[in-house]
């Protein structure tokens, strides 16, 4: 079969597609994590629990198909770093995946019994399902940065030579509060909206609080990719449309290297200040009651955060701390040209379905849910 598109940009366009599934998923699913964060904390009764659970029900699962869809482009276009990634990071893997299945457990069961001690059981539960998926997911962003300690043999097998406790470093731990920090301020907006006055404003409170965290953590850690985390950059010579095989390359690491894109590029630095635009504009919003505004201005910003780590490491995916050579670029980790451009096919097909259902989905479920609507509802949580 002829491939109407060279391997050169079927690989782009696919760390395009990469990016655009994990802006989905942390601007989609990141609203309910944060909602689940915050529900011990901002629904002081029964009452008002029953209300915030109720505001992502009916929305949480569909939401997942982001990460769903994350896993499965890793798993058929990257297929060595997803070899890398989920054998490396194992433990963090099923720390996520007890925490995300505690979510539909929590949900059913809370409403079993109406005893007190039960509930707060549930909440906490649920309250853990949202914190601990966005707390590894930053640290393992921070860790991809700093670089995996692995490296691949002469057959190209995958051998991983750290634990779990190295990587809980200090800067994967500050992309770790960063990111519960974004998904909390998410959280809290998408409640303002689907709550009453009263449990919106109560949500709102944290958002002075989270806003500079946000930025705090997001300048320290552009301060220190730019002074002193060890980047990753390619010598001359690779071959951008090459076999899939990365012990073909040399790579070196450099402190600092990971700015070198925005420096060939200089309209690239728009990235990361718009991150800084839409996180101040979003809390300005919401203090101004623009409550739509400031969520998708968040969402906003969300992406550009994504964006700007995508841009700094291009075009490494997966980098190597131990055995550089071994390190997993876009131009030597994908699968064959065939592959992706069946797949590209598949997208450009099934990706639009996806969109206009949830947006279908989101506008059946709009407006406000209410204590009265819950207690005529006996199907509400």
């Amino acid at each position: 079969m002829i491939v109407p598109i060279d391997y050169e940009t079927l690989r782009v366009i696919w760390w395009m597609i990469l990016g655009v599934l994990l802006c989905g998923f942390a601007i989609m699913d990141g609203f309910d994590l944060g909602v689940a964060m915050l529900l011990p904390f901002v629904g002081k009764t029964d009452t008002d629990r029953r209300v915030i659970l109720n505001t992502i029900g009916p929305v949480w699962e569909g939401n997942q198909v982001w990460f769903i869809l994350g896993g499965g482009a890793i798993f058929a276009a990257w297929p060595f770093v997803y070899a890398v990634a989920f054998s490396g990071f194992y433990v963090a893997m099923f720390l996520i995946l007890w925490a995300l299945i505690l979510r539909p457990v929590g949900f059913k069961f809370r409403s079993k019994l109406s005893l007190p001690a039960w509930r707060q059981v549930w909440d906490t539960c649920l309250c853990i399902s949202g914190t601990v998926p966005s707390l590894i997911f930053g640290v393992a962003v921070g860790n991809v940065m700093q670089g995996v300690p692995f490296f691949l043999d002469e057959n190209l097998r995958c051998f991983y030579t750290g634990s779990f406790f190295d990587l809980l470093g200090a800067f994967p731990l500050l992309c770790g509060i960063l990111s519960v920090t974004m998904f909390l301020q998410h959280g809290a907006l998408y409640l303002s909206i689907k709550t009453e006055p009263e449990m919106g404003s109560r949500a709102l409170s944290i958002l002075p609080l989270t806003t500079l965290i946000w930025l705090i953590c997001f300048s320290i850690g552009g301060l220190y990719a730019a002074g002193q985390l060890q980047g990753f950059t390619l010598l001359p010579g690779y071959h951008v449309d090459g076999a899939s095989n990365p012990l073909s390359k040399e790579a070196l690491i450099l402190t600092g290297a990971w700015i070198n894109n925005y420096f060939t590029y200089p309209l690239l630095w728009l990235v990361p200040f718009s991150c800084y635009v839409t996180v101040i504009s979003a809390w300005y919003l919401a203090s101004l009651r623009y409550l739509k505004s400031a969520f998708v201005l968040n969402g906003l910003a969300i992406a550009t955060v994504i964006i700007t780590v995508g841009i700094s490491m291009f075009p490494f995916i997966l980098p190597s701390s131990i055995h550089t050579s071994s390190s997993l670029t876009v131009w030597d980790a994908s699968s064959s040209q065939l592959t992706l451009f069946i797949m590209l096919l598949a997208v450009i097909v099934f990706l639009p379905i996806i969109l206009l259902y949830t947006r279908w989905v989101y506008k059946v479920l709009a407006g406000p849910v209410t204590a009265e609507s819950i207690d005529k509802d006996m199907n509400s949580y």
